[in-house]
């Protein structure tokens, strides 16, 4: 048997803004695997000669969703995607989020709206303010929090992603989101190592597409609730097999309990510059994954 052929799974215009993804090329190549970062959208990258595609920062699916689920599905048919295809179209709408809910894992309380539902002021007067975003989106994207008072703005911020036939996340805004998010990472199923950032949504009223989405980014040690319930939440995905990586995002909510942010399973800032031993982690599970029987 020749030496395992690794694709790391880019997007042309991420590549270069992605800290990790030479960390992990570069440590996948010393463990003696052969890899080799390649856009998801490349003209002809052979995907079928490789043993093994790790998605890791196709961050323009949200804006390319069709494309990018089909290109998964096709992937997935001729070499070993991970993670895998139904994990990636399953985690790619936000509206999982009702899923985590249903099975009763602790998660913001969340409204969709999609094109053709009613809404008005109503829905967005919420005590603590609100949160309005896409349920498609990566990084924030469209994203905007508003202030006790403003939902009017909030309806219009609404109405604006509706009309482009997008469907609409309502949130109440959690205020001890500005003691820091908590991002856990998981590698082939166990808790590798986590990291607290500063808050994303620091200016009412506003969307920043140009906003950095992992501010003040510092190491971390999650407590047992939050241990909890991030495996609760990845309990809920409907995979067979341990996922490969997963990120699960945490906020406080009133009560000082962890709640289910987002669940990160397509391509998560793994935040491998602040976790060396995740780094580690990481490549003994794709070298593990590569090496496993087809099927």
């Amino acid at each position: 048997m020749g030496t395992a052929r690794i694709a790391v799974v880019t997007a042309t215009a991420a590549a270069e803004y992605d800290a990790d993804l030479p960390l992990i090329v570069d440590a996948l190549r010393a463990g003696g695997l052969t890899a080799e970062a390649v856009p998801w959208d490349a003209a002809a990258p052979g995907w079928g000669e490789f043993d093994l595609a790790v998605v890791r920062s196709t961050w323009d699916y949200a804006e390319r969703l069709d494309e990018f689920l089909a290109w998964a599905d096709t992937t997935a048919r001729v070499t070993r995607l991970r993670n895998p295809a139904p994990v990636v179209r399953w985690n790619s709408d936000k509206r999982y989020l009702s899923v985590l809910a249903e099975r009763g894992v602790p998660a913001v309380p969340t409204r969709f709206v999609a094109p053709g539902d009613r809404c008005d002021e109503a829905d967005f007067d919420l005590a603590p303010g609100v949160v309005v975003k896409p349920a498609v989106s990566a990084g924030a994207q469209d994203t905007a929090r508003y202030e006790p008072g403003r939902a009017a703005d909030a309806l219009r911020h609404a109405r604006m992603l509706l009309e482009r036939g997008r469907t609409v996340m309502v949130q109440p805004y959690l205020p001890l989101v500005e003691e820091g998010e908590r991002a856990l990472v998981f590698i082939a199923g166990a808790f590798s190592h986590a990291i607290r950032k500063g808050p994303v949504l620091t200016e009412p009223g506003v969307i920043d597409n140009d906003r950095m989405p992992h501010p003040g980014v510092t190491p971390y040690l999650p407590t047992e609730a939050e241990l909890r319930t991030a495996r609760a939440a990845l309990a809920a995905v409907p995979a067979p097999d341990a996922l490969l990586f997963a990120r699960v995002d945490l906020a406080l909510n009133d009560a000082r309990e962890p709640v289910v942010m987002e669940l990160e399973l397509i391509e998560p800032n793994l935040f491998l510059r602040s976790a060396p031993q995740g780094l580690a982690r990481l490549v003994d599970a794709v070298a593990a994954e590569s090496r496993r029987p087809a099927g």
